[in-house]
């Protein structure tokens, strides 16, 4: 790729900031640009709280206060009554000490000329402060700091979008509350990826007072609003949905003393519920041609939800289901084994079988409830391989060993070969060095789990399919105009 001018004018090749031989030699390597699915952006919060209390009044900058203030809050409670308060054990110093890497994800300059160095030509940015937005509690802030966090990176990132493209927080809490900020940061704002959660942490109905009374819906199946106005509001504004929601402080990941135990495996649980939870309730297959995205939390939970589901459905779909329906129990044959090879014990209480027959086999099961994937609109097995091997995404981190899953079609039924995108998650504790990270990726190839094929889909053509699904112009203008359009024409035609 040739030497790009900044904004500033400075040369981004040649600078100060240069490549590892390390980068260097697997740039040489490949024949594509790569794209970083899941970068972060920190944001500068004064600044989003002077955009806050613009748009609102100087209270709600007392609340923001509160927001970024929250781990010292915490330390307030009593440690005895943090499990009553849900009071859980969050994220702590979660951030970059180093200068240069903190800086970089703070001053969108910084990361424009760092880039080269690092081996991305483009990336997409997600929130940091802005990720606590989808799942503050208070109805009239979250909007309102969605709007501001939006606002921010619109206007922080405006000058630098050929090679950076910040996400827009869009709440979820209702359909509404998220088809108004969808309006503002893409329709107003222009703003092309969005960042939303698919699992939502509501209260327990009567109980709106108690912290720790909440419960987890999704936004598909069983969920308390019905999410298709949303979808169908991505699909007229081009933005594909993205899921980057946290599964700590509930379910198991509740330790009021150590986020390690919290954080372990929290993004694959969100994802897991956002995405169950739409499989289930048919939204990908009333909305076949919108993609969904599911970030950070690897793709082997991916790997496992297909299968698992594939099997529940293979057992269980409506036909299936009625192998083990207890009207179709042929009880004389039963009673003739029974009295062949029963203990004395068990023959002394025949005149129970009824008992000993009825629980997990209800005759009387209610007929509406036995087809539980009518909601999903499922045909057959293969509509669940074109969901989770076309329609769904699925964001790894570079030093996940696991990405390699995504590519082992021998390991996964139907052969199945996952739609993985490279993610660099830097500006976070999870990257100890930026410009580590593209050889991380590469030790999958080095280890001989992905060949340059493999790798071109996982760092670049996967996720230029993603974005341009429902926008074919989402790269134009940007430094890899000419090579996405390319490549998507060549694999859709394929």
């Amino acid at each position: 790729m040739a030497a790009v001018t900044t904004p500033n004018g400075s040369a981004s090749e040649g600078s100060a900031f240069a490549r590892s031989d390390e980068v260097a030699a697997i740039r040489e390597r490949i024949d594509h640009p790569v794209i970083d699915s899941d970068g972060h952006h920190i944001e500068y919060a004064p600044i989003v709280r002077d955009l806050l209390v613009e748009d609102t009044d100087p209270s709600f900058g007392k609340e923001f206060d509160q927001v970024i203030e929250s781990s010292r809050l915490r330390r307030q409670i009593p440690g005895e009554h943090l499990r009553a308060a849900g009071a859980t054990r969050s994220s702590w110093w979660a951030l970059p000490a180093d200068a240069l890497d903190r800086a970089t994800a703070m001053l969108p300059r910084l990361l424009y000329d760092r880039l080269d160095q690092l081996g991305v030509d483009f990336a997409l940015l997600y929130p940091t402060y802005g990720l606590l937005v989808t799942g503050l509690p208070n109805d009239e802030l979250r909007p309102a700091l969605a709007r501001a966090f939006n606002r921010y990176a619109a206007e922080a990132y405006a000058d630098f979008d050929d090679r950076l493209c910040p996400a827009a927080a869009i709440p979820m809490s209702t359909p509404e509350e998220a088809i108004a900020e969808l309006d503002h940061a893409v329709g107003e704002l222009g703003m092309k990826v969005v960042m939303m959660n698919g699992a939502i942490v509501r209260p327990i109905p009567g109980l709106e007072d108690r912290r720790s009374a909440r419960f987890v819906n999704g936004v598909g199946h069983d969920s308390v609003h019905d999410y298709d106005p949303v979808w169908q509001r991505c699909a007229e504004l081009g933005v594909a949905p993205t899921f980057h929601g946290s599964g700590m402080g509930w379910g198991s990941r509740v330790s009021t003393s150590s986020y390690v135990a919290n954080h372990i495996g929290n993004f694959a649980a969100a994802g897991e519920t956002a995405c169950r939870s739409l499989v289930l309730g048919g939204a990908p297959m009333r909305f076949p041609d919108l993609p969904f995205a599911f970030l950070e939390g690897g793709v082997a939970w991916g790997a496992n939800l297909f299968s698992d589901t594939l099997g529940h459905y293979e057992k269980r779909n409506r036909s299936s289901i009625e192998h083990y329906n207890p009207n179709r129990l042929d009880r004389a044959r039963l009673e003739e084994l029974i009295a062949d090879y029963a203990s004395p014990r068990v023959m002394a209480r025949i005149g129970d079988l009824d008992t000993a027959l009825l629980m997990l086999s209800d005759a009387d099961e209610d007929p509406a409830g036995i087809d539980e994937f009518a909601e999903s609109g499922l045909r057959d097995e293969n509509d669940l391989v074109r969901i989770f091997t076309e329609q769904f995404y699925f964001g790894c981190e570079a030093d996940d060993p696991m990405n390699a899953l995504a590519f082992q079609t021998d390991l996964n039924p139907h052969k199945a070969r996952f739609q993985a995108t490279f993610a660099s998650d830097i500006g976070h504790w999870d990257v100890p060095d930026m410009a580590g990270v593209l050889p991380e990726a590469w030790e999958l190839v080095d280890d001989g789990h992905l060949d340059l094929d493999d790798f071109r889909d996982f760092t670049f053509g996967n996720i230029a399919r993603f974005l341009t699904a429902v926008k074919p112009d989402f790269f134009a203008g940007t430094v890899v105009e000419t090579e996405a359009a390319a490549f998507v024409k060549t694999a859709r035609r394929a």
